[in-house]
């Protein structure tokens, strides 16, 4: 039958061309002509809700189906008026080419689409409608929105940057670090296995003990190290947090001279078609003295005196080293440290040989391989989410401006 033939890429569609969605079932007592809702003195009937919610349940969509389907039609009412003050209402090709489209999803010609619908009691004038409303919204958000929602090639190299991932995954995590440097290590060892079972499931807990115990910088915000790119992450340290559920605390985590554990606290996909992170160069300074108030002054001044890696080349000629290794070839600290950077900017909180040396890094760069059409897709991506904003504020202000007379 049809539902089978209208699959989860028509409803797909559906969502995107509708833009909304909408409200209640017609008393049996009532006409079906009559008026369920009024916008702006233009009336939505309850036939036209009980077809769409036909059209709708063919289509896969989730939810309570009259309520999504009153909430649309009540949505199109608004948006069908705008493009009539703008002009902007399709032509009859434009909706027959929609159609043609949208039918096309499911392997068959309008022909043959309109004539299945029918076989499921809907009218052909449904569908139409359903189409034409979603290329008038389309004409009126491009209309009044397109040139606002350009993207530059700034903003692409950014968000390629920031999705840079494996399969454009973001992730959120916190630390608590434990250096071994002063301490007795079989002791930091057995603290931070039971603080890991301790806290295995507790974000709160976690937090407590990273305020408590950790040596990371990150320590007063209970280990947050916030949303970054998965792929950003050492593979080692990828691989102990996906298989765990939020909340959950990986086992201790060599880190040089420390001990770690990490939580996963959330995990998403960015929506982008994201290059894969390859390889990452960056610049090592050792200066003595460690975690001295001396080294750190040490650090101050040369972080101010840099813009770029290249930089270090007049301002501390010879007493430094840049480093371009594939991203499993970074040291698992280092790495975690850089994850944290962008290009130009600089951590301290690493030693070298028993602490008596600050590690000073600087990120010059990562590298990315990216897949043919990314930068294109990308730009797509920024440019419909953007629309999609403007759109949804737009229909916001209509329904705030509107008359809507709701019948029982």
């Amino acid at each position: 039958m049809i539902a089978r033939r209208l699959s989860s890429a028509l409803f797909k569609l559906a969502a995107s061309a509708a833009f909304s969605m909408a409200v209640a079932l017609p008393l049996a007592a009532q006409s079906p002509f009559s008026a369920a809702v009024s916008v702006n003195d233009r009336i939505v009937t309850y036939y036209e809700i009980e077809q769409r919610a036909q059209f709708m349940q063919l289509l896969n969509a989730p939810g309570d189906l009259m309520e999504v389907a009153r909430e649309n039609l009540v949505n199109e009412r608004l948006q069908m008026q705008a493009g009539i003050s703008l002009g902007l209402l399709p032509s009859a090709e434009e909706i027959e080419e929609g159609m043609v489209e949208f039918a096309g999803r499911a392997n068959m010609d309008v022909d043959q689409f309109v004539a299945a619908l029918q076989n499921e009691g809907i009218a052909p004038e449904t569908f139409r409608d359903f189409v034409g409303a979603g290329l008038t919204w389309r004409n009126v958000v491009r209309a009044r929105f397109g040139p606002r929602a350009q993207v530059t090639e700034d903003e692409i190299d950014r968000a390629l940057t920031l999705s840079a991932s494996e399969d454009g995954a973001q992730i959120n995590i916190a630390e608590l670090v434990i250096p071994l440097r002063g301490n007795d290590p079989d002791e930091v060892r057995t603290l931070i296995t039971e603080l890991s079972d301790s806290t295995d499931g507790s974000i709160g807990g976690f937090a407590s003990a990273a305020r408590q115990y950790s040596a990371a910088p990150t320590s007063r915000n209970g280990g947050g190290l916030g949303w970054r790119p998965l792929g950003s992450l050492p593979p080692q340290l990828r691989a102990l947090l996906l298989p765990l559920e939020i909340g959950g605390v990986t086992e201790p985590v060599p880190l040089g001279e420390a001990i770690g554990i990490f939580q996963l606290r959330g995990l998403e996909e960015t929506g982008f078609v994201t290059p894969e992170l390859t390889a990452i160069e960056y610049a090592e300074v050792l200066i003595p003295g460690g975690q001295s108030s001396a080294a750190l002054d040490e650090a101050e001044n040369l972080r101010n005196q840099l813009d770029t890696c290249d930089d270090l080349y007049g301002v501390r000629p010879g007493g430094f080293e840049i480093r371009a290794l594939q991203i499993a070839e970074v040291p698992d600290d280092v790495s975690i440290e850089l994850a944290r950077l962008d290009a130009g900017e600089v951590s301290t909180n690493l030693t070298r040989a028993n602490g008596t040396q600050m590690l000073f890094l600087m990120l010059c760069g990562r590298s990315n391989e990216l897949p043919e059409g990314a930068r294109e897709e990308t730009r797509q991506a920024l440019f419909q989410q953007r629309l999609a904003s403007y759109a949804n504020g737009y229909l916001a202000e209509l329904h705030a401006d509107a008359i809507i007379e709701e019948n029982p």
